[in-house]
């Protein structure tokens, strides 16, 4: 596998060479995940993410896209997220629409949920947004968490930094279904959308939904169901409490018909605008590098970890059971082993 001509092809846009990028970072979140390699550190303590060529290829194709290019490209992100069954792929294949219309490069990231006991994801979300396979400036990749909470994959954050670098301008990232404390998006999103749906709870259920708390823009989607007065006003009574400068419009949409994406992207434009201006837009970027350097290092940390588990661990337990020693300082001396 040459490596600096996946790169490049990676930054010509080129979809197989994108595609099959993200999938070496897929398969290497789920080496780290599982702990897979843990047990066979090569040289310097690397475990899981360090083992084979594979990942070895990973991390010099992804070092050229970080340094080889002259001028770092930084997408939009766009969060989407929401219960089950409130339209958050109909909402993305309209987003995707009207930004195709001005003419944008789009990347999406749809992560559907993993089934706990096979492992297997139905990755269904593209299905609804078929319209837009055949055009060649749309990236559609469906992930599966892979049993990561938070509603997101692990792998998300790297396969975001791989459509960057195939120059998309506008990134949608759509979570599984998520409830009340699933917010991993807001980290990872310049722009988080949560969409809700009218009869999916009362005041007291929405107040007390933390997924509330992240929005930027609400968005009551199926408007044209009974009930959506009743809930936009729920909702205006939630952010009338919010903190200026930024308070979270809300939006009503019919995302099937397309009725409310003018609105749906002026106040996207708008809260663009205001991240720009107040700083808060770069305070977010640098948050998510932080967050990525960190969710690299404390895997590899697990991967090496998982190495001590055997004799030293169980004698240690013992030491405890026997009352020889306490479990803080038994914390330290395995820690102490990782040095």
């Amino acid at each position: 596998m040459d490596v600096r001509e996946l790169a490049a092809q990676v930054r010509l846009g080129r979809p197989r060479a994108v595609a099959r990028l993200i999938s070496l970072v897929e398969n290497a979140a789920e080496n780290v995940a599982e702990n897979v390699a843990g047990n066979a550190a090569g040289p310097g303590g690397g475990g899981g993410a360090e083992a084979g060529g594979t990942n070895h290829v990973l991390r010099e194709v992804m070092a050229d896209l970080a340094t080889g290019a002259a001028r770092p490209h930084t997408a939009r992100v766009i969060g989407l997220t929401g219960a089950p069954g409130v339209g958050k792929s109909t909402s993305t294949g309209m987003l995707i629409r009207a930004f195709r219309r001005r003419g944008s490069r789009v990347g999406v990231l749809a992560v559907d949920p993993s089934s706990p006991f096979t492992g297997g994801a139905l990755l269904g979300d593209r299905v609804r947004m078929q319209e837009h396979a055949t055009d060649p400036e749309v990236f559609i990749r469906s992930m599966s968490s892979r049993g990561h909470l938070g509603g997101l994959a692990w792998a998300t954050p790297q396969a975001l930094r791989v459509l960057e670098a195939a120059g998309c301008e506008v990134i949608l990232v759509e979570t599984v279904g998520v409830g009340q404390a699933e917010v991993d998006v807001a980290r990872l999103a310049d722009t988080t959308v949560v969409i809700l749906a009218p009869g999916m709870g009362d005041g007291v259920q929405a107040a007390k939904a933390g997924i509330l708390e992240v929005a930027d823009v609400l968005v009551v989607n199926k408007a044209d169901r009974d009930g959506v007065q009743a809930t936009v006003r729920e909702l205006r009574n939630m952010t009338g409490l919010a903190e200026p400068p930024w308070r979270p419009p809300i939006v009503t949409t019919v995302a099937s018909r397309e009725e409310g994406a003018d609105d749906l992207m002026a106040v996207l434009d708008k809260h663009q605008a205001y991240l720009e201006e107040s700083g808060e837009g770069r305070r977010r970027r640098l948050a998510r590098a932080r967050d990525e350097i960190e969710a690299i290092a404390l895997a590899r940390l697990r991967s090496r970890f998982a190495g001590l588990h055997g004799d030293r661990l169980d004698a240690l337990a013992a030491r405890l059971l026997d009352a020889g020693t306490d479990p803080y300082t038994a914390a330290d001396d395995l820690i102490a082993a990782l040095h």
